[in-house]
């Protein structure tokens, strides 16, 4: 089955459409909303870093605008574009429902466009996937963290075992960033041909959030 992948640039986006690979279906796009401000929703991260993630993964990426009253509409309108390129269903990084949507809203979405949704991380135990995505030669940066949970000193972190050890340690932090406690950008792993290197970055802190915004980045060759 020909499939596009929600790509947010992140670990669970990125993990789902690798399992998707795994279980057999063709992955023949990714998908990714942007804000206006050229970056993309919830993570940030810029329009040229998500381009070199699409290069590395060699799958094309189509990006498309959207705000907080029209997401479900453009939402739909791309489900629809992809439909008619021959697309069958959608893989996403969905564990648990999201919280901004009601319950069974991608189920819901999808039945209306005529689209399957395919989600390989459902209802996985978080700790045994983020443990998976260490082990199985990916690599993240942290880029937000919800700042009463996690401070400063996590933007910018990379996901390791190390991190592994120290997030399960806090006890009050879903290991995937499941409540929104953290997000990251994908930097290597299997799907990658070549690694991408954050080289310059800034902190930042706006409405309850810290970011880590990315200035410059460097595509370079996967170490051995």
């Amino acid at each position: 089955m020909k499939v596009a992948a929600s790509w947010s640039g992140g670990k669970d986006g990125c993990f789902a459409c690798y399992k998707a690979m795994q279980q057999g279906f063709e992955v023949v796009s990714l998908l990714t909303f942007m804000s206006g401000e050229g970056k993309s929703n919830f993570h940030r991260l810029p329009s040229e870093l998500l381009d070199a993630q699409s290069a590395m993964v060699g799958i094309p990426l189509v990006k498309r605008k959207t705000a907080k009253g029209t997401y479900e509409q453009e939402f739909k309108s791309a489900l629809r574009q992809l439909k008619a390129a021959g697309v069958e269903g959608l893989v996403t990084g969905d564990i648990y429902e999201v919280s901004q949507h009601e319950e069974g809203w991608l189920e819901r979405v999808c039945e209306e466009v005529g689209v399957k949704p395919v989600k390989p991380l459902w209802r996985c135990d978080t700790r045994q996937l983020l443990r998976d995505f260490i082990d199985q030669g990916f690599g993240a940066t942290v880029v937000k963290v919800k700042a009463e949970v996690l401070g400063e000193e996590w933007l910018g972190r990379e996901v390791n075992s190390q991190f592994f050890s120290d997030i399960v340690k806090l006890g009050n932090v879903d290991p995937c960033g499941e409540r929104g406690e953290y997000h990251t950008c994908v930097t290597d792993g299997p799907l990658f041909s070549k690694s991408i290197r954050l080289v310059e970055t800034k902190k930042t802190f706006q409405g309850g959030f810290g970011f880590l915004s990315v200035g410059r980045f460097e595509v370079c060759a996967k170490s051995v």
